[in-house]
Parts: C-alpha cells; sequence; structure tokens
C-alpha cells in the first residue's frame, strides 16, 4: 500500500492565533521518501482548511496518493453516534457535525453546541469544560460536576494509549474534545470534494487516506530529536511525517492493518516501536562542523596549497540536508543518494534499423522467408509470435516480436507483399538491441555528489526515474569589510574605492549553483560586524567575507573569529592571495579571503570552491586543467605555488602583463589562471604549462 506523499497535521479547536508563527495553533508537514518540508503554519482553520484541500487536490491531480494524518479522534466512544444520529456509521456523526458546527476565525459554537448534545441526555454531561465566562446549559466545567454515564469514558484505544484524555473535555490541559467537534466538519468536507478513504473505517484505496494520530504516542523519540528553541507543535508534525515517510511498506502495512472498530483507534497503537524507530532514523542531520576543524597541525607556518586543500578536504563534510526534487527541476543540484534505475533501458529488446525481424543466424548464401500479417513499430509492438522460418516487418525502436532475436537491413532485401529475400550469412543478434543493454532495473546509474547535468536528466528519464533525493542547495552569504569601500554608483569621496570584491563573489558563487545571500558591507568596526555575522548564522549555511583576514589593527573579521575560539589564519605558500582567516561563527563556517580583487578571487576559486562543494554535498574534486604551450617568458623561485592570470591565443597561453594582485581589470582579460608549481622554473616560450580555464571551476 505506497503513498508518494505524507500529510500530518496538528490541528486546533481555538480561535484566529495571529500572524507570528505559535505553541498550540495549526501545523502541518509533507514528507515523501524520507524528506520533509518546513512545517506551515496556519492562525486559523479556515486558512488551514483552504490550503489541505487545495494541496490533497493537487496530489490527486498529480496521480499521487497521500496518507494525511490529523492529531484528534475520527470517532467517539461507543453508543454516541447511535444515540447522536440513530446510525452506527461513525461517519454519519461527521455529517451531523459539519451540518451543526458554525466556525469563524475568532468565534464558533462549540461550547453551546456541546451543551445542547448534553441535553439529549439525561443527567449533566457528558461532554465538560465550559471555557467561556459566561455559563452554558447543561454544560459543566468540571468533569467532577458530570452525571451522565450512559456512554463509557474513554474509547478503547484511549484506555491502551497511557495518557490519553477523553473525548469528552473541551478546555484546559489536555483537552482534544474541541478538536475533534471542530476537526470532524472539516474532514466531512474533504469527503465531498475528494476521493477520500477513512481509516479504519474504510479501505484504503483512494487517492487520500485519512489516518487519525496522537503525536503523545511517541513523545519520548518527539523529545529526543526536537532542537533547541524549536515549537513543539511544528517539530511533532514534522518528525511524524518524516517517519512515516520513510517506514518500510511492510512496517507501514502492519499498521494499518488493524480490525475495524466503530470508535477507530490511533495510527500505529498496535506497534508504536516502529513509529519510534523511525523517527529516531529519520532525525538525523548533518552534525555541526568542528571548532577546530580548520586547525592546522601545530608549528604550522607557511602552507603549501596541496595541505591546505588536503586538509579542507578531511575536515570538511555536508551541511544541508535533503530534499525530493523533480526531474526538470534538479539540473545542477548534489545528488544526496544514489539512484538507481527503475526500468531497464530499454525494457525489451528491439530493433537497431528498419528492416525484417527472424529467427538468427542466417546461413552463408541465398535465403527467402515468408512474411508474417502485420508488423512491429515503436510503441506498436506485433503482439503475437512468428513462427520459425518467417519474418515480420519491423521498424526502428521497436520490440522485438516473440520468436525472433535478429534484423536484417531493409536496404539488404528484396520483399514483396508476403516474402523477402537476401545473401546471408547473417549473425544472430545482428541489429538487435538486448533488453537492459544501456542501464538494466536496480543498477545504480548515478552516484551520491554529482552535480546533476543535462545528460543525466536524459538517462535519468529513460530509466523512468520522476524524482530525486537533492541536496538542499547551499546558502552562501558573501561579505565585503572596509571602511574604504563604497557602493558602485555612489560618489566615491577621497580615499574611498568602489567594492569590487562582492558582485564579482556574488557571481561567481551563484555560477557554482549555490543560493547566493549578500550581506552587504561592513564597516571596520567590531559592533556592526558583530550584528551583521548575527545575523548572517541565521540564514547561511556558509559566509564568505573579503577583507579584515589578516591579523593587522584593522582586520576586526581575524578578531572577531579569534574570540570564537575557532579563528585559523592560513598562510598559504601561493601567490596571490596569503592570508585565509578560517573559523565558525555559531556553527557556521566562515572562510576569510583576502581584500584585493585578484587575490580574493584565486583564493576563491583554489579553495572556496572545493569547501562550498563539498559543503553542499558534492564530491571533492579538483579542477581539471589541461597543459598547453606558453607564449610567455617567467622565472619564479622555489617554495610557493604561483597563479597567473592568463588566456589562450593560437593555441598557446598568454599571461596578463602585470601580476600585481590589485589590477582587477586582468581579471576581465583573462580566461583561466596558469599553475605553477611549488618549486623553481624558469618558462620559455613553447614550454608545457597547466592551464586552468575559469569554466572549469563552474563544472
Amino acid at each position: 500500500m505506497p503513498f508518494d506523499s505524507i500529510l500530518i497535521v496538528d490541528w486546533s479547536g481555538g480561535n484566529d492565533r495571529g500572524p507570528r508563527p505559535k505553541s498550540d495553533a495549526i501545523w502541518a508537514c509533507v514528507a515523501r521518501e524520507g524528506n520533509a518540508d518546513e512545517p506551515k503554519y496556519f492562525r486559523n482553520r479556515q486558512l488551514a482548511e483552504q490550503w489541505i484541500t487545495s494541496y490533497l487536490q493537487s496530489e490527486s491531480h498529480a496521480g499521487r496518493r497521500v496518507l494525511a494524518g490529523f492529531d484528534f479522534s475520527f470517532g467517539f466512544p461507543v453508543g454516541f453516534g447511535h444515540a447522536l444520529t440513530g446510525s452506527d456509521d461513525p461517519l454519519a456523526l461527521w455529517d451531523w457535525l459539519e451540518q451543526h458546527v458554525q466556525d469563524g476565525p475568532s468565534a464558533n459554537n462549540r461550547f453551546d453546541l456541546a451543551g445542547q448534545i448534553n441535553s439529549r441526555f439525561p443527567g449533566i454531561g457528558p461532554f465538560w469544560g465550559n471555557g467561556l465566562r459566561r455559563d452554558i446549559p447543561h454544560l459543566p466545567r468540571k468533569g467532577s460536576e458530570r452525571t451522565c454515564d450512559i456512554f463509557p469514558e474513554k474509547r478503547a484505544a484511549e484506555a491502551s494509549a497511557k495518557g490519553a484524555f477523553p473525548i469528552w473535555q473541551l478546555s484546559g490541559a489536555g483537552a482534544v474534545g474541541s478538536q475533534v467537534i471542530m476537526g470532524l466538519p472539516m474532514l466531512a468536507r474533504l469527503r465531498r470534494a475528494l476521493d477520500v478513504s477513512v481509516w479504519p473505517f474504510e479501505k484504503c484505496t483512494s487517492s487520500v487516506v485519512l489516518a487519525e494520530i496522537w503525536p503523545s504516542l511517541v513523545a519520548s523519540a518527539i523529545r529526543d530529536t526536537m532542537p533547541e528553541h524549536a515549537i513543539k507543535d511544528a517539530h511533532q508534525v514534522r518528525c511524524i511525517a518524516l517517519a512515516l515517510s520513510v517506514l518500510p511498506s511492510a512496517d507501514l502495512q502492519r499498521l494499518i492493518d488493524v480490525d475495524y472498530t466503530p470508535e477507530g483507534t490511533i495510527l500505529g497503537l498496535n506497534a508504536p516501536e516502529l513509529l519510534e524507530n523511525a523517527i529516531k532514523s529519520s532525525a538525523l542531520t548533518p552534525p555541526p562542523l568542528r571548532n577546530d576543524c580548520f586547525a592546522m597541525p601545530q608549528g604550522a607556518h607557511w602552507t603549501p596549497v596541496d595541505i591546505a586543500l588536503d586538509h579542507l578536504r578531511d575536515h570538511l563534510q555536508p551541511v544541508t540536508g535533503t530534499e525530493q526534487c523533480a526531474l526538470g527541476e534538479c539540473i545542477g543540484r548534489l545528488l544526496a543518494h544514489d539512484v538507481t534505475a527503475l526500468r531497464s533501458h530499454p525494457p525489451a529488446p528491439n530493433s537497431a534499423v528498419d528492416g525484417y525481424a527472424l529467427a538468427g543466424p542466417a546461413p552463408d548464401g541465398p535465403t527467402n522467408l515468408p512474411l508474417v500479417d502485420g508488423r512491429s513499430a515503436a510503441g506498436q509492438p506485433y503482439p503475437g509470435h512468428v513462427p520459425a522460418g518467417h519474418a515480420i516487418r519491423i521498424l526502428t525502436g521497436a520490440n522485438m516480436p516473440a520468436g525472433t532475436d535478429t534484423v536484417i537491413l531493409q536496404e539488404d532485401v528484396n520483399a514483396s507483399d508476403s516474402a523477402i529475400a537476401f545473401h546471408g550469412p547473417l549473425k544472430r543478434g545482428a541489429n538487435a538491441r538486448t533488453a537492459g543493454e544501456d542501464m538494466k532495473k536496480g543498477e545504480v546509474i548515478l552516484t551520491a555528489g554529482r552535480k546533476i547535468t543535462p545528460g543525466d536528466l536524459g538517462m535519468l528519464a529513460a530509466a523512468g526515474v520522476g524524482t530525486v533525493t537533492v541536496h538542499k542547495r547551499l546558502r552562501v552569504g558573501i561579505l565585503s569589510t572596509g571602511d574604504e569601500l563604497c557602493e558602485p554608483g555612489e560618489t566615491a569621496d577621497v580615499g574611498q574605492i568602489f567594492d569590487a570584491n562582492r558582485p564579482m563573489l556574488n557571481a561567481t558563487v551563484a555560477g557554482w549553483g549555490y543560493e547566493v545571500i549578500d550581506l552587504g558591507r561592513a564597516a571596520d568596526k567590531r559592533e556592526p560586524l558583530t550584528k551583521i555575522l548575527n545575523s548572517a548564522a541565521q540564514q547561511c549555511d556558509v559566509i564568505i567575507s573579503s577583507g579584515g583576514a589578516s591579523a593587522g589593527d584593522e582586520d576586526h573579521m581575524s578578531a572577531l573569529l579569534q574570540g570564537t575560539g575557532s579563528f585559523a589564519l592560513w598562510r598559504i605558500a601561493m601567490k596571490p592571495g596569503r592570508p585565509l582567516a578560517l573559523g565558525m561563527w555559531e556553527n557556521t563556517p566562515v572562510i576569510g579571503l583576502p581584500g584585493n580583487p585578484v587575490a580574493a578571487m584565486v583564493c576563491a576559486l583554489i579553495f572556496a570552491r572545493p569547501a562550498l562543494q563539498r559543503m553542499a554535498g558534492g564530491r571533492w574534486e579538483r579542477t581539471e586543467g589541461y597543459l598547453l604551450p606558453a607564449a610567455f617568458e617567467k622565472s619564479k623561485k622555489a617554495g610557493r605555488r604561483e597563479y597567473l592570470r592568463a588566456r589562450v591565443q593560437d593555441g598557446k597561453v598568454q599571461i596578463f602583463p602585470s601580476e600585481g594582485s590589485g589590477r582587477v581589470s586582468g581579471l576581465s582579460w583573462a580566461t583561466g589562471l596558469v599553475e605553477l608549481s611549488d618549486e623553481a622554473q624558469v618558462i620559455t616560450p613553447g614550454d608545457q604549462v597547466y592551464f586552468l580555464p575559469f569554466g572549469n571551476f563552474a563544472k
């Protein structure tokens, strides 16, 4: 009984809760295959019902099945429904309540209706808990005031679920009665609007299955996985949605396979351990980076480029969660899990050419074969069996009919309406493709960490894959620091320069496929810089700054990171761009680049690119370059790696005339970098040099 989507709703019987998300309100969460959307907050029942109806309709129209769980009782203790409606059908009570409940964002008649229901029965009750200031006839404020005892206090489900409150309680801690009275009418309307089955009253055959849930059934697992400062109601709908979405089909079937009861029951009550284990396993999220992840071994001073890169590779890990992504929307995304073919490609043996299918091989010499009536065409396979010694007309891409395994080209055949003639020999299997020769069902076709390309989309589609699990897009904040900076287009004062780094880095990081958050410019003052970092840590997965990355008096970024106990100042043995400041700010990694534009760009390409790729969930891969002849002369000393702005002309590599890291025009002139290794070198025209095209950094 597979479900494509899980919807979990935490309902409320109260009035409008206002625009800001809060507890004791309405929360909903959708999960698919272990990936949950952000929980949605609804300030009142009207808005929630509109969204729920629209969501379920869209899923049904898309051909997806949904299990929708609601955290209130679907039935009442035995005898109540018949006494009120004259029917033993529990769904008749839903319709009755839908006809009698009056509901608005700021007022409803639930307490008055409960009093009217009580008046139908002898004594006082069964409902209690008048939550209004005014007295309501027949509705006591305390349960101890009731005298009506013709209905059980609890359903069988509540009696066996430790801590469950009776359905008759309308107000106070643990009250569920108001949720039921205000929730069942909404479910009744859903039944009229959609193809719905109600568990456990009906067979679960519809596109939408409604089920009763009770988060407190697995309260300890929810509590143990709840982040600090999280809203409990939001967290628990996400927990249960995730758990049900990852539950194996056999386990979910076990939860659903319960005996019919007119009282209804709680999903998972028969095996709560299955939900608990699923919650614990689905709650796994990427752990934060260690506070000392950037610390080099003690005594390190000038760090070679390769050592620095190896350190990042070994100490970084993915920092983003995962989500389901439709095939048409996942270009450039990073796979979180391996992808297996859902169908072999081709799914059946087929013809590679237009011709005639037969059972091979054909012997040397002239061959005549009678033709079977009909043909096999792509999308219109021949339904019958081709007898031995016969042939059949077949077109390119058509399934090979039963009894055939070989195709002869139509150009090699003389044909009439009833027979063909050709010269052999013809090998068995000629011009025919075998089933699964490209991809086999169940075969891994893409591995985790790969950035999805247009070619991948074609392969995934051919293998029947409609959605994949990808890492959520890495959110990268870009910040420039320095009193000397002003915005391009503004009037620059004496001593000011325009901020070239931020637009350059914004575009570079966006080109890598990440979500860029422009953090603006920060003056050389610690208090405003601290405020920017605090805000950035709440909305970014990584922060990249430029300027203030050294250890001078005005290098406030380095000073602030020093105060976190996570600061590492890497003096890289490279030119340009020696200082890199790295650290953690409220569990968010910070990469501090040099302030000079060329140094900032080179360090971003060489260090930030693979680091971000790793943290985004991708593979650690060095940028691919090419050996090409030099069109320049250059002498360098040993001890550091150098990167020269360069471009290719007439098959040879030219370099920009100046190596100054402030000459930003060289980045516009260049199409890539020449990388010169650490050892001493003398380059003369014609020598092979390693050229790294800028375009390869974006792959």
